[in-house]
């Protein structure tokens, strides 16, 4: 009698632990390609947020506007708010909360949508009127975030928003023609009263290098297992006992 695997299944396992081997360093390299792109991603929004601001983009701009080519960017306006707002509801350092934003209307007729900042939920009816003379906003472009939440959509009809949907807050609002994207206003723009501006979280998840270590010790594990698998197929038969 012998324990050898026959040919046909060394071939297979073999087969199917090289399949798994390939398929791990695939994985493992997408992971190299995605930390070069994410610490190249860190770098340019570190330089945009450090950055001198720079006018918003108008309405010639916003066909080729993109979340990894804009966001963060450190932009200047002047104007003057519209008389409305939405809250959204938010956690920040500060706790539990909600985000106001209101329509601002720059010197040059723009019409975009400013997060002017948090307020704890117990002062949301407080007043937080923008008066009516001219403002200066310095703040950092956001992309909208269509949808809702996490498990919560929007409910415009109610007032409920749970996410920064440009769009939708800005149809609410009767706002047409709108930028494509809301404002993230600095600290100190209401002179320290609330709503607190500049809680902006600019940072980046990167553990790109941990998964890629971990497919290529997968792959490592895969290619020692077809050593093995080939070494046991070809090992010599060993018979089994012999009666006397």
């Amino acid at each position: 009698m012998t324990d050898r695997p026959g040919p046909v299944r060394t071939l297979a396992l073999a087969a199917l632990t090289i399949a798994l081997a390939a398929a791990f360093l695939a994985l493992g390299w997408w992971q190299i390609e995605r930390r070069a792109w994410k610490l190249d991603l860190i770098d340019r929004v570190e330089s945009r947020v450090s950055a001198s601001p720079v006018a918003p983009p108008g309405p010639e701009d916003w066909p080729g506007l993109s979340r990894e080519g804009a966001e963060y960017l450190r932009v200047e306006a002047e104007g003057r708010f519209l008389a409305d707002e939405a809250l959204v509801q938010a956690v920040t350092e500060r706790g539990a909360g909600y985000w106001v934003l209101s329509p601002f209307v720059t010197e040059d007729g723009l019409t975009m949508l400013v997060n002017r900042g948090f307020v704890p939920r117990e002062g949301r009816t407080a007043s937080r009127s923008t008066g009516t003379g001219p403002h200066r906003i310095v703040g950092l472009l956001r992309m909208t975030e269509p949808d809702g939440g996490f498990l919560r959509a929007n409910d415009p009809g109610a007032g409920r928003w749970y996410s920064r949907d440009v769009d939708a807050i800005a149809r609410s609002m009767g706002l047409t023609g709108a930028a494509p994207y809301f404002v993230d206003a600095e600290a100190g723009h209401n002179g320290g009263t609330p709503p607190v501006g500049g809680l902006t979280v600019v940072r980046f998840r990167n553990t790109h290098l941990v998964y890629a270590l971990t497919w290529f010790t997968l792959a490592a594990m895969c290619a020692g297992a077809t050593v093995l698998v080939l070494r046991a197929g070809t090992a010599p038969a060993r018979d089994g006992p012999q009666e006397s």
